[in-house]
């Protein structure tokens, strides 16, 4: 078993992280059956957010009776201090805790910093000294803010997409974060499902010191995957290195990353599969789009007004429009063709 030491925070866990957001679409008891596998399994870290319906109070139920043993990062979308102090408060309660290991500002528009207008950091730092927080993170999809975050000194800890198809400036963060004492939290490991060879993605992150994933977790099989990259670490040899060359290669360009940062659409399109779909059809399972939530994505993708709503909204300055068409197109073809 492999395992990483989060920068200055002094946190060693192993390097398999269990990223809880997917956990809020099944049961309880589904759900506290998957974290106390991975518990008992040797994985330690588990990443939530306020925003993830009911997956704090998930996380809560099954895994208080561990706490110390366990590390819980969590996240706050608040922008004044008012809402923080309430986020915290619930998060709190819901994680069933006195203290959050790992406090994070989920995806704010700017990087928060001490003194500035939202008074967001300052209350941070003052939960900090009262000992609710204690380490002091932030997630987001836009690599310019998380550099400023990197560089500024104020983080212990940055969230942030990684994966073999991250650009090299994307991959200069994490080099940046290691120089600078910063844990990385790698989310979108295999880029929200297009990356579909869970050893060579694993393989590929084992490369950073500094980093550790936070694997998405919703099925028992998903989670029997990275137990069993923990077990007999993957190495980044050919057979690893062709998978992840014949990847770049397809997934060169423009392609949506399904952070869900563009939802909701006015005309009720779920846009990380319908802006994907060419991609899943060419490298998931049919069983991964061609169901319920897949099928009503596509019948509504032709209702898209070009609203321009997701392409504002997207943190990658993606033609989203474009891409649900495109994928329209496709999976139409692949429909009829049976």
């Amino acid at each position: 078993m492999d395992y990483v030491t989060l920068g200055s925070t002094g946190i060693t866990v192993n390097k398999n992280g269990f990223g809880a957001l997917p956990i809020q679409r099944i049961s309880e008891s589904d759900a506290a059956f998957l974290l106390l596998k991975a518990y008992s399994s040797g994985i330690t870290f588990f990443d939530t957010a306020r925003d993830y319906s009911d997956s704090e109070s998930k996380i809560g139920a099954a895994l208080s009776g561990v706490r110390e043993k366990t590390i819980l990062a969590t996240k706050t979308s608040a922008r004044n201090a008012s809402d923080f102090w309430k986020d915290l408060e619930t998060s709190l309660r819901t994680l069933k805790t006195d203290y959050i290991d790992i406090y994070q500002f989920h995806n704010p528009p700017f990087c928060p910093k001490q003194g500035d207008d939202s008074g967001i950091y300052d209350a941070m730092t003052e939960a900090k000294a009262q000992g609710k927080v204690r380490h002091i993170g932030i997630t987001n999809h836009k690599l310019h803010i998380a550099m400023e975050a990197a560089k500024s000194g104020l983080y212990e800890a940055i969230q942030y997409p990684v994966s073999y198809l991250s650009t090299s400036e994307e991959l200069g963060l994490v080099e940046l974060c290691a120089d600078r004492d910063v844990a990385v939290i790698a989310m979108k490991a295999l880029a929200g499902g297009l990356i579909t060879d869970t050893a060579a993605a694993y393989a590929f992150l084992m490369q950073y010191d500094n980093v550790i994933p936070i694997w998405g977790i919703q099925l028992e099989s998903e989670l029997d995957k990275f137990i069993a990259c923990q077990n007999a670490t993957p190495e980044l040899d050919d057979r690893a290195r062709t998978v992840i060359d014949r990847d770049i290669a397809e997934l060169s360009g423009d392609h949506c990353r399904g952070c869900g940062y563009c939802m909701p659409c006015p005309e009720g399109i779920t846009i990380s599969f319908a802006a994907r779909m060419s991609l899943l059809l060419k490298r998931s399972p049919e069983s991964f789009y061609n169901n319920e939530t897949g099928q009503e994505s596509m019948k509504l993708a032709p209702n898209c007004k070009y609203c321009g709503h997701c392409k504002e909204h997207c943190p990658y300055g993606l033609d989203v429009p474009r891409l649900i068409q495109e994928s329209l197109a496709d999976y139409q073809k692949c429909m009829s063709n049976g």
